[in-house]
């Protein structure tokens, strides 16, 4: 990290390594921006007249141009995503159009562009190492990108448009995230009849916080699921599933509108910067290329998966009629979870809530930190560190030489002012120095089952679905390309490769959550510390693809509805987005949708940011297909090889964005990728 502009008595001007996170406060955002913006500013005229001191150090300024700018913009804006608060929420909308004003100038300087096309025909860019050549031709491939060569009036409407952008998808994303926390439905006991008790002891103690009585149920990950897939009451899950279909509907949080802003906003800077749609605009730079092959490879994977996807509704409806009658009710959208597990039961005399007594968090985090030193040569161990909510924990990571690479957070159960999902970010980019290493920070959050205490049974610690244990290795996927990274150039570090890369890392450590060998190192009874038996473990084998198309064809309708919106639709016209992403998803949803079905409205990964995963959620998908053939070679050579880890780790997860990606792919596996390995892997093939 760069030295602060000044010693200040705002904590957001002095951030090293161990983050002030007890001492910021909202009201210390703006005047913090507005001071680095200032600095920033200087830095590029500087940058802009390097001609004139014959480009002296200009990669290096280059690079860490932004750096401090960037960190603590991040820090804003993850206060405002874990703790948020008016104030938080208001400082947030305060540097927006500053922060996009000058990301859009500096994208447009016409000193700054002069000096890169001068610098590039030097001796000294001729003679640049590879990482730091790739690093001027991307740069370079970016100005034009965004438009460096246009017209003045251009430009000025470009600036126009990214500043409205950014300030539309804030708003977006705080629509959201307002609606989920000011949902809560309270019930009786009865009315809980199927499900858990460990949500209903949650459920129950979360409305005595509130000083109600019985349940508090809301829209959290934690009750909204478990509610859809056991609460015997239909009435009750379809008044969550329609609640939750509702987020970005409501009356002052009404996202329609914004969807279309945003898309003719998008639409529009494509235009302006050349490419024909918002899809072409951002996957030039992609493995993909273009929105047509994203279109091409999610139609691909629609059409073998399509066969087994009816097979399975057939069967399901087989089922439904069989134990509810002929005549039961037509399946709606909230009987599908909920009649999808008691099929699953059936078929495999499998539940999978009797695999929680066995993933408590703690467990599975020292589980995954073993596999990781015996197949990456790392040490993960808890140290201290300010943090912004008293359940935030704190982690160092050192290598083999006990040399320390990296430090993170965790904040890992959900708040009513906390945003839903999982994610990891970067607060701090490191790397290379002489002698040693520069140490990354960053961090992982999500909403995961919580602890209850006093509960029908007394304290339970917290327990997590096997959905949530492959959540947790996700994000510490991520984490990793972040930590190992080993790239001297910091705007080509860890997870700052193209989209349909980064998920490679993430998602092939998912594979090692249903490798017996690494269950065994944190699949444990919380109470008595036995083993997962056997007979369950191979019930969970066998239930693993149960349903696969549907979840495969689930992704599929969100990449599908993503792609055809920012490419096929026209934000000029009379059409209705939102009815055009009704209908994309219905083709992919197992029962009828409502005709107010609006769930893009709450899509937060296509609309809470400019760019985020609009026109890229394919992503998951297209990095999937990596992973399932990547992870084969682990499979081969074994899980636990520390050959096969230090050839992966060196290979890719260490080399961020220093290479083109499919050549990074191509060391480590030998080849390219074979793209039926995800499809066998799902058993659909």
């Amino acid at each position: 990290m760069t030295q602060p502009v000044t010693q200040s008595s705002n904590p957001l001007l002095n951030i090293g390594f161990r983050i002030p996170f007890d001492q910021i406060r909202p009201e210390h955002a703006e005047s913090a921006v507005d001071e680095l913006l200032t600095a920033a500013r200087e830095r590029v005229e500087t940058l802009a007249r390097s001609g004139e001191r014959d480009f002296e150090g200009f990669m290096h300024d280059l690079d860490v141009l932004t750096e401090q700018l960037g960190t603590v913009t991040t820090i804003v804006h993850h206060l405002n995503s874990v703790v948020s608060s008016d104030e938080w929420k208001d400082a947030v909308e305060a540097i927006i159009p500053k922060t996009s004003q000058f990301y859009t100038e500096l994208g447009l300087h016409p000193g700054l562009w002069r000096s890169l096309k001068a610098f590039a025909e030097t001796d000294a860019a001729k003679a640049l190492d590879p990482v730091n050549a790739r690093l001027l031709k991307l740069t370079i491939d970016e100005f034009r990108r965004g438009g460096a060569d246009l017209p003045d009036d251009k430009k000025a409407r470009l600036m126009e448009v990214n500043t409205e952008l950014a300030q539309t998808t804030n708003q977006f994303s705080k629509n959201v995230l307002d609606a989920t926390a000011a949902y809560e439905l309270y019930v009786p006991t009865e009315r809980l009849q199927g499900v858990p008790q460990r949500v209903q002891d949650a459920t129950r103690q979360d409305a005595e916080s509130k000083g109600k009585e019985g349940h508090r149920l809301t829209l959290h990950a934690p009750t909204l699921l478990p509610i859809l897939t056991y609460a015997d009451d239909r009435e009750l899950r379809r008044e969550l599933w329609e609640a939750q279909a509702m987020l970005g509907q409501e009356k002052g949080r009404d996202n329609r509108p914004l969807i279309a802003d945003i898309l003719r906003l998008r639409r529009e800077q494509a235009e302006i910067l050349g490419f024909k749609n918002f899809a072409d605009y951002v996957l030039e730079s992609r493995m993909a290329k273009s929105g047509d092959n994203a279109l091409k490879f999610e139609r691909d994977l629609e059409a073998k998966t399509r066969p087994a996807f009816e097979r399975e509704n057939a069967e399901l409806e087989s089922f439904y009629r069989q134990n509810a009658g002929a005549d039961a009710p037509k399946l709606a959208p909230w009987d599908i979870a909920y009649w999808a597990e008691k099929q699953r039961q059936e078929k495999y005399d499998f539940d999978e809530e009797a695999l929680r007594p066995y993933f408590e968090m703690e467990s599975v985090l020292a589980g995954m930190f073993e596999i990781c030193r015996r197949v990456f040569g790392i040490t993960v161990t808890e140290a201290q560190a300010p943090g912004w909510h008293p359940e935030v924990k704190f982690y160092d990571i050192r290598d083999e030489e006990g040399q320390h690479i990296a430090s993170f957070y965790t904040d890992w159960f959900p708040r009513d002012t906390k945003r839903g999902g999982a994610w990891m970010n970067a607060f701090i980019t490191g790397g290379p120095k002489e002698n040693g290493v520069d140490p990354h920070l960053g961090l992982m959050c999500g909403n995961m089952t919580p602890p209850v205490k006093g509960g029908a049974g007394g304290d339970t610690p917290s327990l997590l679905s096997i959905r949530e244990v492959e959540t947790v290795f996700h994000e510490f996927g991520h984490l990793l390309h972040h930590a190992m990274s080993r790239v001297p150039v910091k705007s080509l570090s860890g997870t700052n490769v193209p989209w349909d890369f980064v998920e490679l890392p993430s998602q092939i450590m998912e594979n090692w959550v249903m490798e017996r060998e690494a269950l065994d190192l944190f699949a444990k009874h919380h109470q008595t510390g036995e083993k997962l038996p056997q007979d369950l473990f191979e019930k969970l084998v066998k239930a693993q693809n149960y349903r696969a198309a549907n979840t495969a064809m689930r992704q599929y309708s969100f990449g599908m509805t993503d792609l055809t919106l920012h490419v096929e639709f026209d934000p000029g016209s009379d059409q209705n987005p939102v009815t055009t992403a009704r209908e994309v998803m219905a083709r992919f949803y197992p029962a009828e949708l409502p005709e107010n079905y609006a769930m893009v409205a709450s899509f937060n990964h296509l609309f809470s940011s400019p760019v985020g995963y609009g026109a890229g959620y394919y992503s998951y998908k297209w990095a999937e297909v990596l992973d399932a053939d990547a992870f084969s070679r682990f499979a081969k050579e074994g899980i636990f090889n520390r050959e096969t880890g230090r050839a992966y780790v060196d290979k890719i997860l260490s080399r961020g964005n220093s290479d083109d990606p499919a050549q990074l792919y191509r060391d480590f596996m030998g080849r390219d990728p074979d793209a039926d390995a995800l499809l066998r892997r799902s058993g659909l093939l």
